[in-house]
């Protein structure tokens, strides 16, 4: 870790290592009320895999003022172990660790465990955010951060699940990689009509399930089956696919999706490139987890340009 990352505190940028210092920081955190509007409820679990103690320290404290029991590690091998052990629900995890980096611990955190990884690196390159989600993160977000952001993203994620049980991480969540870029399904013109199959049904008494050419999702019990066989996706991927599930053949935009997953849906909000690249990212994951190919898709087709939609029924 470079000695010279800063976090910004909230308002005018200043250099923590130098003026106000993570521990002032802290009692800003507690300050601003958030801890108390984040409070409620239980069994909130955050891991902290972090090198630099300054920035470790601080992040500690936004997670506790939040209402998590905060586990702290300074290196890879030791963060993954802490999230076996205590299974959180949200890890923040830095790229620049020694030993093994960001990206692969994340890997490793993929095989066994869906936690939301919110993942913080001083390197602002597009190519470092991209491989950051390819390796499985669920956020990116550069250093220099403010907390006020930090803990705004937080606040989404925890408005996105309401704290409902978080998905089982005794088992297995295949990782991989696929190439990313834009498919070739075209929408047509403007004139022109989209058909519109039978929506996903639901399987008769096992109410809260919506399928679609044997693909199954719960929405309720956070459950995804393929065939009759579990699908593990991470929290990115799953909000994804019930969003396209629910959407059936309606034509779902990148900047729909990229809010949905911020939490923002339903107030909007600005959308930017790094953020519609994301989508495509956790998309790419999502079909390869799905086998399911661009070419001939089966469940998601991509409308070049536009979005997404679900795929034409099949018998």
């Amino acid at each position: 870790m470079t000695p010279s990352l800063q976090v910004q505190a909230d308002g005018p940028a200043t250099d923590t290592k130098t003026a106000a210092g993570p521990a002032a920081l802290a009692t800003g955190v507690a300050a601003s009320g958030y801890g108390e509007a984040m409070s409620e409820g239980s069994n909130r679990v955050a891991v902290v895999i972090e090198d630099d103690a300054d920035i470790r320290n601080l992040l500690q404290a936004i997670l506790e003022q939040a209402g998590f029991t905060c586990h702290a590690s300074d290196n890879g091998a030791t963060g993954v172990e802490a999230i076996r052990v205590h299974q959180p629900i949200l890890t923040t995890l830095d790229i620049s660790l020694p030993g093994i980096d960001g990206f692969e611990v994340a890997r490793q955190i993929r095989l066994f465990s869906s936690t939301y990884i919110i993942m913080l690196s001083a390197r602002d390159e597009e190519i470092d955010t991209l491989m950051g989600l390819d390796a499985g993160a669920d956020d990116y977000l550069t250093k220099p951060f403010r907390p006020r952001e930090l803990r705004a993203r937080i606040e989404a994620m925890l408005r996105r699940y309401h704290m409902v049980a978080p998905v089982e991480t005794g088992s297995p969540a295949p990782t991989g990689q696929e190439p990313v870029g834009e498919e070739t399904l075209d929408l047509g013109s403007d004139d022109e009509d989209v058909e519109l199959p039978d929506e996903p049904t639901t399987d008769g008494p096992e109410i809260g399930w919506l399928s679609h050419n044997g693909l199954r999702i719960n929405a309720d019990m956070w459950l995804c089956d393929l065939q009759g066989a579990p699908v593990e996706l991470t929290r990115s991927e799953f909000d994804l696919l019930l969003a396209i599930m629910n959407g059936n053949r309606r034509v779902i935009s990148k900047d729909a999706l990229a809010l949905e997953l911020r939490g923002d849906y339903a107030s909007g909000g600005y959308v930017s490139d790094s953020d519609r690249r994301a989508v495509e990212v956790h998309m790419a994951n999502l079909r390869r987890k799905l086998n399911d190919p661009v070419a001939s898709p089966r469940y998601i087709e991509t409308v070049r340009g536009v979005g997404y939609r679900l795929a034409v029924a099949r018998v």
